[in-house]
């Protein structure tokens, strides 16, 4: 395929917008090469600069579940925007989904809207804080919660050290009240605890992590951090910002029926808008102002476009009884054929899946954290992304990232897929 618009773009983009992008991973570091600069999308597609079709498992990082373009959101949005784009004052669609997203999420009474799964992530662990009346919070290596200060933490080197900074302009005096725990290890997690004894506000972790590929909780992981959290006052936090209505109708929460202390919504919730939520019952919302003392704000939160996308989506979603089946029948189609190709190739991988979330790690061993994700083969997955680039399937330009899968594709956008895989094994 040829990318010249694209590279074209890009090389304009570079004079006025750091890198180009306008997010990191968009820029290709990972894989190298030049980023797909794109100019439409439609259901399972999208389209480039250069008028190149690609069949899609970004899915602008997960809110597309039900594909590009999904007439009921695309009329919901325009709809709204004749009345009016933003207001700053409260409107009733805002109660409307927040009825909503309430009815189909367990363990909820109440839901505070933002404009990001960075700010709901953010927001949580305020909340958290407030409302424990303790600093600490343990977060786990390869989960990503967002660019919050807070989050961009590295690991030290035991349960008893600190974290430290891994990005410029993050303090040391932020990242010692985070500490860093090993992905499904809960003896990892204890062992922090222990030594942090009533200092821990809050455990915040991806219930399906998506940051690091996809690696779904071993076992009993997700109930043993519970039981943790209820022997030692902490509260349980679930960053379902990608797996929050893409999982099941109330996420992680209903599918492994553990029940977290604040979860946190991204993505599917705003239908492709920009929108965040976090929520919790009502005994630890109301410590939000204008209730309580804990400060959040935002000007175009609860804003009517997005609440028009988000309310659409959930509907949709909320009244398709056949979904989720649909969903993890298609991932698992996917799953099947792209590991018979490998193993007829005898290209050592792992595939992990849960639900409409998969990645294939070029890696002999079980992934199930940040270290073993890490073990993969880098440079096998540049040469495996670009080769599927130029068989019109666009994954994600890095290893460390799951698939979305949306329900637009149909069959024979999977076995195309898998087709694809076919021929770029035979060149890895």
């Amino acid at each position: 395929m040829l990318y010249l618009r694209s590279s074209a773009l890009f090389k304009e983009a570079q004079n006025v917008i750091p890198g180009g992008v306008n997010s990191p991973v968009r820029a290709f570091k990972a894989v190298g090469g030049t980023p797909i600069f794109a100019k439409s999308a439609k259901g399972a597609y999208v389209y480039d600069e250069d008028d190149n079709r690609f069949i899609d498992y970004i899915n602008s990082w997960g809110p597309m579940l039900l594909g590009h373009a999904y007439q009921p959101v695309v009329d919901a949005v325009i709809e709204r925007a004749k009345q009016g784009t933003s207001f700053g004052m409260p409107t009733e669609i805002e109660t409307q989904i927040a009825e909503l997203a309430v009815a189909m999420v367990p363990n909820i009474d109440k839901i505070r809207f933002v404009n990001s799964g960075t700010e709901a992530c953010m927001s949580a662990v305020r909340l958290a804080r407030g409302y424990t009346g303790k600093e600490k919070i343990i977060k786990f290596a390869g989960c990503y919660h967002g660019h919050s200060d807070a989050f961009l933490i590295q690991a030290g080197s035991g349960a008893v050290t600190f974290g430290s900074p891994n990005s410029p302009g993050v303090t040391e005096g932020t990242a010692k009240d985070t500490l860093l725990a090993t992905y499904n290890d809960i003896e990892n997690v204890k062992a922090l605890i222990n030594v942090n004894k009533g200092e821990i506000a809050c455990i915040i972790i991806e219930p399906v992590a998506g940051n690091m590929g996809c690696i779904p909780p071993k076992g009993d992981f997700l109930q043993q951090l519970r039981s943790l959290c209820d022997e030692n006052d902490i509260l349980l936090v679930f960053d379902e910002v990608m797996t929050g209505f893409r999982l099941a109708k109330g996420g992680a929460q209903e599918l492994y029926d553990v029940g977290c202390d604040i979860v946190c919504f991204g993505k599917v919730i705003g239908g492709g808008l920009p929108v965040g939520a976090f929520a919790a019952r009502n005994e630890i919302m109301n410590h939000l102002a204008p209730l309580g003392k804990v400060y959040q704000a935002g000007t175009l939160s609860g804003n009517p476009l997005a609440m028009a996308a988000g309310l659409a989506m959930l509907t949709a979603i909320n009244n398709d009884k056949s979904l989720f089946d649909r969903l993890a029948e298609k991932t698992e189609y996917l799953h099947k054929g792209c590991a018979e190709v490998l193993n007829t190739h005898h290209i050592t991988h792992t595939i992990n899946r849960k639900g409409s979330m998969i990645s294939i790690h070029f890696s002999g061993e079980e992934v199930a954290d940040f270290d073993t994700a890490a073990n993969g083969n880098n440079d096998r997955f540049k040469s495996f992304f670009h080769g599927m680039l130029n068989e019109g399937i666009y994954i994600a330009p890095s290893a460390f990232e799951t698939w979305f899968i949306t329900d637009a594709l149909t069959y024979d956008d999977l076995d195309e897929t898998i087709r694809a895989v076919e021929k770029v094994a035979q060149t890895l």
